[in-house]
């Protein structure tokens, strides 16, 4: 294993050990939304980021962001990492911390519905869906 991908790895388990209180809230909640031949994982490697959630047989990301992400400088790197991510075949889904208390059934729908395509969808088992240039994934050192 190269340098950088055990410094990743390391990075990730560092945060899965200082989880903030929204993002456990969040991984408490993933668990009520029906992930039939998959799940959620937290604090992800993929490529040159952690991602906060992810669902990699869905390809869908989830981040969470504190009040500091709007700042022009931070906000200017989130929508780099989100652009980076979507090329390489995932679809990212932002939620601010606060949606979390304040929205937590429209957060979840929303999730849903980026899974299944709707919040009235039927949840059935993912299909793993091609990444558009046919490379492995960047998760899995490729």
């Amino acid at each position: 294993m190269s340098n950088i991908n055990r410094f990743r790895r390391e990075r990730a388990k560092q945060l899965r050990s200082n989880t903030t209180e929204p993002e456990q809230v969040l991984w408490r909640a993933l668990k009520n939304i029906p992930v039939y031949g998959s799940h959620f994982r937290r604090q992800v490697p993929i490529g040159p980021y952690v991602a906060d959630f992810a669902c990699l047989k869905a390809r869908l990301l989830i981040e969470l962001d504190g009040g500091h992400h709007s700042e022009d400088e931070v906000a200017a790197k989130d929508e780099a990492r989100t652009r980076w991510l979507e090329a390489e075949g995932y679809r990212v889904v932002r939620f601010w911390n606060a949606e979390l208390s304040e929205n937590m059934n429209g957060v979840l729908d929303t999730i849903y519905a980026a899974l299944y395509g709707s919040p009235q969808s039927e949840a059935l088992a993912l299909p793993t869906p091609p990444r558009p240039d046919g490379r492995p994934s960047p998760s899995r050192g490729g």
